[in-house]
């Protein structure tokens, strides 16, 4: 069975840092892509950053030099490092593990964690 947990999320003030955790089991993790999205109320989900089977990265136009995503291959776990955070990043976060592989590939979600920003 397929799990990927998410932790992490909380309540910071603006221009605070946050560090989430993506666990995930019943993959071969090594070969998918790893992504955090982000969906905040009445908003569609979007893409917050990304990291591909082989560690290229890519990252939002409005998170750029602020966050950054990094995985642990052994840990089977993707990060997500949130710095100099904004109210506009209040959100649900979501971990999501994509593969093409016909064989042992599939598209699947967390349950996502809260994150907000505020005084």
């Amino acid at each position: 069975q397929v799990q990927l947990v998410e932790s992490g999320g909380g309540l910071v003030q603006p221009g605070g840092s946050l560090r989430l955790s993506c666990a995930a089991s019943g993959i071969a993790f090594s070969i998918y892509a790893m992504g955090w999205y982000r969906q905040a109320p009445g908003k569609q989900r979007e893409l917050v950053a990304a990291i591909t089977s082989s560690s290229r990265t890519n990252v939002a136009d409005s998170v750029k030099g602020r966050f950054t995503i990094s995985r642990d291959n052994a840990r089977k776990t993707v990060y997500l490092q949130m710095n100099s955070l904004k109210p506009e990043d209040t959100a649900v976060y979501y971990c999501n593990a994509f593969s093409s592989s016909a064989i042992i590939g599939g598209n699947y979600w967390g349950k996502g964690t809260q994150v907000t920003v505020s005084s």
